[in-house]
């Protein structure tokens, strides 16, 4: 299933499910069958896949005529970030990808060795925005604003210690993640600055539940940039996938529904180019993960 949260004219958010070039909304589709369903997307995924699978039951039951009273064109509604607001920060996963590695070494001062283990960071909440929005660039912090698609993984349960070969048990879905970088703002080796300046986390534009992508090793993810192709690679060349992130990561620290883990990008950043390159105001940056579909956003200085 395709979930959105997503705004009609001047509504307040709605959660929905895109189908058949349709958004169909969920609280009218409750309303209809006199029932209760979540009204926000963090509330299914309290809920879990078995809410997933009432909600299809249920918009499977509706008449023709009942259809006409909750289903919505797509081009009538904006999408906003699948969860506009997580409960907490969004977990990054940096040097995940072999080509990767080796021009951050070139041009980022880290190390040519390929990670023993997964090198994790954070994004705050206030990263989020959603496609068809801006990326703020304040020049005062950054003159080195880079993009870094990314596939991106919503926990569907709470996990601790969680083995690899279980791994995927507490996956509730995908999305697709631009994790915006400022190049030099890092602090010290520490990449807050860099990575969690607002609006650095364009997300969406559809949360996919993992039922509808069977193997998400095996995805394809590209980037353009005014319309110009900058990375184009596949899942199947992280260095640690998700089994091994999901294991590393509920080691540290639990996981609970509703966390992202942002699994890390391929060669191919504006930071690893000859000469190198950067965003600036005007430009159009387009993220895309195969099976999920594309957030498209542009570039504002403040």
């Amino acid at each position: 299933m395709k979930l959105a949260t997503y705004k009609i004219n001047h509504t307040a958010p709605r959660l929905g499910v895109v189908q058949d070039n349709h958004m169909i909304d969920l609280e009218d589709v409750a309303k209809i069958k006199k029932t209760v369903l979540p009204q926000t997307m963090l509330e299914l995924i309290d809920l879990g896949l078995t809410e997933v699978s009432r909600i299809q039951e249920l918009i499977d039951s509706l008449t023709e005529e009942e259809r006409t009273n909750c289903y919505y064109p797509l081009s009538n509604v904006t999408f906003l970030a699948p969860i506009p607001k997580p409960r907490k920060n969004i977990i990054g996963i940096g040097l995940n990808y072999t080509e990767h590695v080796a021009e951050s070494a070139r041009t980022l001062d880290t190390s040519n060795d390929l990670p023993q283990e997964p090198v994790i960071f954070s994004k705050p909440p206030t990263t989020v925005t959603g496609t068809n929005t801006e990326i703020l660039h304040n020049p005062k912090l950054t003159q080195q604003l880079d993009w870094e698609v990314e596939l991106a993984v919503i926990i569907g349960k709470e996990g601790k210690y969680v083995p690899k070969e279980n791994a995927m048990d507490y996956v509730f879905g995908y999305t697709v993640i631009n994790d915006i970088s400022a190049r030099d703002c890092r602090r010290s080796g520490q990449w807050i600055v860099s990575k969690g300046q607002d609006t650095f986390a364009p997300m969406g534009p559809v949360l996919v539940t993992k039922d509808e992508i069977p193997n998400p090793h095996n995805l394809n993810l590209s980037l353009k940039l005014n319309g110009v192709e900058k990375q184009n690679s596949n899942t199947k060349f992280m260095l640690f996938n998700i089994n091994d992130l999901i294991e590393d990561l509920s080691t540290v620290f639990t996981l609970e529904p509703g966390d992202i883990i942002a699994t890390g990008t391929p060669a191919g950043v504006g930071a690893g180019r000859n000469p190198q390159e950067w965003m600036w105001n005007g430009d159009v940056v387009e993220a895309t993960v195969e099976g999920i579909g594309t957030i498209v956003n542009t570039v504002k200085e403040i």
